[in-house]
Order: C-alpha cells, then structure tokens, then sequence
C-alpha cells in the first residue's frame, strides 16, 4: 500500500510549556479545526480529549504526554477548500516537572516544537527548563503568546522576558489587535493583513485592512521583523538593502529556513480559551517548521562494532528503524509501545529486532493514535508516530530495526528520583498485585524507581517529586485495584567524597579443606558531580590473574551502594586497583569481590566522605505584601534567594532550598500569603549537608 501523504508534507510536532499555560487547550483547539473533534474539550471542565486519564481532569493538569494524528491545509480557512493538506502528528505534553520525563521523551522524537507562553506571566521557571530540554535535542521551534485577554497581559512583557531568558533570536510575525477584554483579532506582519475570528467558535475568520491607529505599531514591527531575517538569507539581505519590495513567498521561505537552522524562533499571538489565533498558528506550524526531510538525518551505532557511526535517512527506501519512546498500560489492548518511525517501511505481522536486547518482536497490531482513541492501519512508514500492541521485551529508549541492516540508535537518557516513599499493601491479598502494579508502572516511567530496603525488607518507591509518587499511588488503586498504604516521603541521599585515599585488603579463610584468598591494594579519588564511577586498571605482570578483575569492581560497585556514612549510595568515585597478590589454589572470584568490597570501604572512610542532600531550584509569586514573610520564612529552610523581580501586580522570588525542607511547603505559603502565592520547584544540583544536619540524618538512619 503505497503512502497517502508525501512525507515532506509530514509535521511531527510537541506542545510545551510552564504548567498552566495553556499548552493542552490549545491542543483541544488545533483538534477542533483540524476537524478531529467536533466538540472543544475544556481543561477546567474536565473535558479535554487529550487529557484523558481520570487523575488529569480531576486536577486540570497534564501528566501523560497524549499523541494524536491530524490534517491541515493553510489558509483553508479563508478558501474552504482541501487543497495542500499536511499531515500534523501531535504530543501534548505535560508542564509540572514531576513528569519531566514526558517532555524529555516527547522532545527526543519530534521534529518541531511549539512553546506556549502565559501572556501574563511571560517566561515562567519550567518555560526555561522545556526550553533546555528542546535546546539539548535542537528541535526548531515557535512561540505563541496565549491568554491576552486575560487581565494584566502584555505581549510586548511577553516578547520581551523571551529576549531575556530564553533567545535574542525571538522574532515576532504577529501582534495582537487590541489586549486584555478589547483582544479582537491579530496582525500578520508578513502579510501586513489583520485577521478577525467570528462565529459561534472563531470558525469565521474574516482577512481586514490593519487599523489605521495600528498601522504605525505594525510597520515599526515589520521593520524589525525583515532586519531579522533578511540577516539570515544574502539574496534577500541585498534586495532588502537595495530597497526592494521583498515577495511575501521569499520572506517565508528564508523564515523557514532560518527557523529549521535554529537561527531563528518566530513569535505568534493569540488567545486559545477565546478561539483567536490558533488557525494561524496551524499555519504556521506548516510553513515554518521541518518536515522529517528537512532535519539531519539520525545516528546510531553498529550493535557488531560500537566505534562505527551509521546513518538512516528520513526515505521508505532506507532500511527500516524505529525508536520505541513511550510505554503505556492501556485498559482495553494491553501494553502499548509507542515509536517514531525514522527510516523504512513496514508491513504488520512481520518481525523486527530490538538491538538493545538482541531479541526479535513481531508487531502484529499497528496503532495510529487520536489521545486515547484509535485506528488499526496496516502499514508504517519513515516520518510517522504510532504506537504497537503487546511487544514483549521493548522498554523506552529501545531501537527495534530491519534485522539484516541492524542500528542502536541514541537512547533517552532521565533524570535521577530525589525523593522515595515506603510502600505496603492494606492486606497480605493485595502484595501480589501491588507487586506486579508496580512493575508495570515502572515499564511505563522510566523515572520511577522501585526498591528494597535490604535492612527491613520494606518496598521503597522513588520519583520525581510528591505530586509525581501521589499520582502513582492513585493509579495504583484505580487501574489495578491496589490499596496501599505509605509513609511519609524520604529524600534521596547521596554520599561523596572530598579527597584521595589509598587502602589494602587481605581476605584470607580457612576452614579445613579449600580456603580463601583475595588480597588487593585500591586508590579513590572523587571525580566531577554527575559523572557516577570509573574503574581503572592498573594491574601490570599479571599480580592478579585477569579473570579476577571483575570481580574486584563487582564488590567496589556492591559497597558504593550501601555507602560509608549512613548507608547511602556513594557517587562519583573513580578507583584504581593497582597492586595486590593471589594463591594459586584457594583465590577465587568471590574472595577477590569480598576484597575489592572491603578496601573501598576503608578507602573511603579515609577520604573525607560526607552526605550529599538534593537542593532544589524554586520559584515562589506572590503578592508584593507578602514578600518578607515569604524571604523570611524561605531563609528559616535553609533557602537561599538568588533574586527578586516584578511581574504584573505580583513579586517573584527565585530562591535555591534543600529538597527535604520542602515537604509541605505549598499549604504553609498558602497560610502565609490568604491562598494567592503559588510556587514551582525543580531539580537544581547535589550539595554537601551542613554537619549539624548530616549528624540528624545519621542518627535518623540508625533509628
């Protein structure tokens, strides 16, 4: 069956953004001029399609990044007409950085992005973090100003806290015709046309002359629209210089060439809630950003020879490889596997493999996916998103590829949990199923964690933040009917060291008949924060038989998980066995692991270990009136500010604090400030504990 729609005609596009601004109903939006619903889903109605689990439209916030199929052809709004149809597949993603991991793994496989910002608010503390995470994957992307007809809303504040904290490369294309409760409309600075939305639901909209009091305001605006991008494009640069009309054809084409080159990030505007401006916005999606062509082609490695770089271009006539990038428990079907198709075709009903596992995984169902509806279809081709039913052993990050022409292709890589809770069923019934409910949601998310506590055997569940386990252990009792009780949450220690140590190790026994020996000399140096652990060898004559060695960083590995100060896992060691002695009869691999343990241990108790607490990047908005008590009361958790700045009316406090004086902290800023300060946090960085607070977590830990 050949391919419906050219793959140049192909937009893979995410949604992101801060939490609440606006991201999921301006995906209701484009859902409902692109005609796939027929009805606008509202988040604070709990109506949204995209949002479809029911712990999303209880609390009216996105946690599953949701992947829906649908058709666009530009300007069709003013023609009627079906003519140029693109193909726009779409993942809504979540903005609470709890579920980071949503928005990492989305940004991985998608080509372009729209980042939605508050009109109000401007660039918010997780609009910085989304805006990383594109920078890191270099997706192209687009800004759209939404909610300015809220009360308070600038879109020159907006354009401009762009400018500061994201990308002087920001270039706005519209403007708003009138703000606030007058927002009737927008201005196309490249066409120098206004736009009015009419009709029961913005269905009608009307192309006008611009205002003559706008007119001045959008000529400036154009001015220093083609200042731009003229600057990306020599041809257009000196027919710009030579005072040359540029064609509406050629600006485009060098805005989108600049756009899908990361040169530029053009800014649109509008009103979603209100239906102003997102049909716009659609073509823009279409205009400006890459199609799978248009971006560098992916690489991988060769599974035989992990040196070679190989290469698959977005073409049906590539071998064929696909990244499998999201898994999820789906009530009717079972456990479906979401992929981005990069390279080849392929038919269902036939076998792939996985090259991270070596295993082969038939796809006997192919999915395209509308949130949580579907469509079966029998073919897949480069360029698309779809998801597969019952793969056995595909986790995310996993390459599945054309078994004659294998690739791994660049895994997804997640942050660490920073905070564990203790999990036990209500009843000696429910330990099965809670046991087989957690698996399945750690399938599902790759930044939960579940563990055991090797000392009282209590299962220990870790995430990304309270919201993120809550979430979790709601899920639990509702898909798989688990009730569970749990403790109160537990920050994720870490231990580290400060200096180089050395330490030797003799473990000799006998006991009558065979004994054991294992004797090895071991040097520990702490290395850079983030790097985890580095193993050298420097074992010269054969003074250790080489298949020893292993065995020795085995027990190293053993030991850094149970740590030296209290019991936490010991990070970023690099250690070197240099020297040490073996018996020709009673050495063995287990002697040599218990050595290797035990010199560690030594080794670093010698090292200036300390423990290593979790600080988090907080960001705190609150009425002006408020502010020293805020300071105040952030200052008493060990906080520490690093800036204050105005924002409409409100006062935001940027501060860094340690994650375990945080618990709780949203219902005291509500007391402190009558219910009107809200506050965000985020991973920052590992910082060593101040020794008054390192004696209480021992101690702690011993009780």
């Amino acid at each position: 069956m050949p391919r419906k729609y050219p793959i140049e005609k192909y937009r893979n596009i995410g949604i992101i953004a801060h939490i609440d601004a606006g991201k999921t109903t301006v995906s209701e939006r484009i859902l409902y001029y692109t005609g796939v619903s027929h009805k606008m889903g509202e988040t604070h109605t709990g109506e949204s399609q995209m949002d479809w689990m029911a712990q999303e439209r209880e609390r009216g916030i996105t946690i599953c990044s949701a992947a829906t199929t649908c058709f666009w052809s530009p300007e069709n709004y003013l023609t009627k007409e079906k003519t140029n149809e693109h193909r726009i597949n779409l993942i809504d993603t979540p903005g609470h950085i709890d579920f980071t991991a949503e928005v990492q793994r989305s940004l991985r496989v998608l080509d372009g992005a729209v980042v939605v910002f508050d009109g109000v608010s401007g660039v918010e503390a997780q609009s910085e973090t989304v805006w990383r995470q594109a920078d890191k994957y270099l997706v192209p992307r687009l800004c759209f100003i939404n909610k300015l007809d809220r009360v308070g809303a600038s879109f020159e504040h907006a354009v401009s806290s762009i400018y500061e904290k994201l990308t002087k490369n920001a270039v706005p294309i519209q403007l708003p015709l009138g703000e606030e409760a007058e927002m009737e409309g927008i201005i196309d600075l490249i066409q120098m046309k206004a736009f009015k939305f009419e009709g029961e639901n913005g269905n009608d909209v009307k192309e006008i002359e611009i205002p003559e009091d706008y007119r001045a305001r959008a000529e400036s605006a154009r001015l220093g629209m083609l200042d731009k991008i003229a600057a990306e494009d020599e041809v257009l640069m000196e027919k710009y210089l030579g005072g040359e009309e540029l064609a509406i054809s050629d600006i485009k084409k060098a805005l989108r060439k600049a756009v899908i080159a990361y040169k530029l990030v053009p800014v649109l505007c509008g009103t979603a809630l209100k239906n102003k401006g997102v049909q716009l916005l659609l073509d823009a999606v279409v205009y400006y950003l890459p199609s799978p062509i248009d971006v560098p082609a992916v690489e991988g490695i060769d599974p035989k020879d992990e040196t070679k770089v190989l290469v698959r271009h977005a073409s049906d006539d590539e071998p064929f490889a696909a990244l499998a990038f999201k898994i999820a428990a789906d009530p009717y079907v079972g456990t479906l596997t979401y992929l981005r198709v990069y390279s080849g075709k392929f038919e269902k009903g036939n076998y792939l493999i996985n090259t991270n596992t070596k295993e082969k995984e038939r796809l006997g169902r192919i999915i395209r996916m509308h949130a949580n509806q579907r469509e079966e279809v029998d073919e897949i081709f480069a360029g698309d998103i779809c998801a597969t039913v019952g793969l056995k052993n595909t986790t995310t990050g996993n390459t599945l590829c054309d078994e004659n022409n294998p690739i791994i292709l660049e895994q997804i890589s997640f942050p660490e949990p920073v905070i564990n809770i203790k999990i036990e069923p209500k009843t000696k019934n429910d330990q099965e199923k809670m046991g087989n409910a957690l698996r399945r949601l750690q399938e599902e998310d790759p930044t939960f964690r579940v563990s055991t506590d090797q000392e009282t055997g209590e299962t220990i569940i870790g995430g990304m933040g309270e919201l993120h386990l809550d979430i979790i252990v709601d899920r639990m009792k509702r898909e798989f009917g688990v009730e569970a009780n749990v403790g109160r949450p537990q920050v994720s220690y870490k231990e580290a060291i400060e200096s180089n140590a050395e330490a030797e190790y003799k473990y000799v026994k006998q006991s009558g008949g065979r004994g054991q020996y294992g004797h090895v000399k071991i040097r520990i140096e702490p290395i850079e924060r983030g790097k985890g652990f580095e193993f050298v060898d420097e074992i010269k004559g054969g003074v250790i038989p080489r298949e020893y060695i292993p065995a020795v960083e085995k027990g190293i590995k053993e030991a850094m998980g149970k740590g030296v100060v209290a019991g936490y896992n010991l990070i970023d060691v690099k250690a070197t066995l240099y020297d040490g002695s073996f018996h020709e009869v009673d050495s063995s691999e287990i002697a040599f692991k218990i050595a290797g343990a035990q010199a560690l241990i030594e080794a670093a108790k010698k090292a200036n270990p300390h423990i290593l607490e979790p600080i988090m990047k907080v960001e705190v908005v609150i009425p002006e009136k408020f502010l020293g008590d805020v300071i105040g009361d952030l200052s008493s958790r060990r906080g520490q500010i690093d800036q204050t700045e105005d924002r409409t009316g409100m006062k935001v406090i940027y501060a860094k604090v340690p994650l375990s004086e945080m618990f709780g902290y949203v219902t005291s800023l509500r007391s402190l400030t009558e219910g009107r300060g809200t506050s965000t946090m985020e991973f920052s960085s590992y910082e060593k504990v101040p020794n008054n607070v390192a004696q209480e977590i021992i101690e702690g830990k011993r009780k």
